[in-house]
């Protein structure tokens, strides 16, 4: 028994799912990012693209009763947005931060908007089961088995992609594609591969995944829709994605251990623990802080990273 009365097992069982929980919408968005920034691109336009994949994935949920549809339609919504900006930064060569960042204060903007207009001063919430799957043997685990292995689908599959991903940059042609323009996209070019198409699907893969993280928050967590719901976990998930160098499973790790400490508050609060909620809510982005103050001269970016390609121009 901890201090609350609450049996030991029991409160870091639930301490460990909420911490893998909240990692789950990281991981998917810092994913796609990794892709997006290994071809070359910096989508600072992630938040806008989580907060359209919530909204229009709680939308289409809500219309259709269907957590499947929702989901679909979170993806769809950050899948254009990924194409608007690689409609203006591609193929218009505009300034990455910049449009990544007209992007975020649009999303913002836009589905704040259309929340009021649609549901009026109601905050619905969605009547629908995402499909959860205890997995036999493994879920019976003490301790760590039900927080990992009974779940919902989505959270299997965020975990899932981690080694799909992997496999995707570092052993098909696509992936050894992506590197290169990410690179040296001159010399990619000279070397028959298609820099803009590359980029084109490079964001709206970027695009996708951050419409699956938010559609994960709004459709399959909480199952409802705020106004600035993410608060800020696009810009997470791209620090995330420097701190685990581009890796997918560094990237997991990052993403879990942001979960789990963003879980610890509450935890403290459960055993009676005297610790100021403010402190402990600024765990995270202090460790973030520091592993980026740490690994500064020790990662190396994508060369080509920010920087807009002309062919015939150096």
């Amino acid at each position: 028994m901890n201090g609350s009365g609450v049996p030991l097992a029991a409160f870091v069982t639930a301490m460990l799912a909420a911490g893998l929980v909240a990692a789950v919408p990281l991981v998917l968005a810092a994913l796609g990012e990794a892709v997006g920034e290994k071809s070359g691109l910096l989508n600072l336009g992630i938040e806008g693209m989580m907060l359209a994949g919530a909204f229009f994935g709680f939308l289409a949920a809500f219309q259709t009763g269907s957590a499947v549809l929702g989901v679909l339609g979170g993806i769809a919504a950050g899948a254009v947005l990924g194409l608007v900006f690689a409609a203006l930064t591609v193929s218009l060569r505009v300034d990455q931060v910049l449009v990544g960042l007209a992007i975020t204060i649009f999303g913002g903007g836009l589905t704040a908007f259309l929340y009021r207009d649609i549901f009026g001063g109601q905050n619905p919430s969605l009547n629908v089961d995402a499909p959860r799957i205890a997995i036999p043997l493994l879920s019976r685990i003490p301790v760590a088995g039900p927080a990992m292995f009974n779940q919902g689908v989505l959270f299997y599959l965020a975990f899932a992609l981690v080694p799909a991903f992997a496999f995707v940059l570092a052993r098909t042609r696509f992936g050894l594609q992506v590197r290169a323009v990410g690179e040296y996209p001159f010399a990619a070019d000279a070397a028959g591969v298609d820099v803009t198409r590359t980029r084109y699907l490079a964001a709206l893969i970027a695009g996708s995944m951050a419409g699956l993280a938010g559609a994960f928050l709004a459709v399959a967590d909480l199952k409802i829709f705020q106004v600035g719901m993410t608060v800020g976990m696009g810009f997470i998930a791209l620090a995330l994605t420097m701190v685990g160098g581009w890796n997918p499973y560094r990237i997991l790790l990052a993403s879990v251990l942001f979960g789990l400490l963003r879980s610890l508050g509450n935890g403290l609060q459960i055993l009676g623990i005297d610790v100021r909620t403010e402190f402990i809510t600024m765990l995270p982005y202090i460790g973030i802080m520091i592993a980026l103050a740490i690994l500064a001269g020790r990662t190396s970016i994508p060369a080509a990273l920010g920087i807009p390609y002309a062919r015939g121009r150096r």
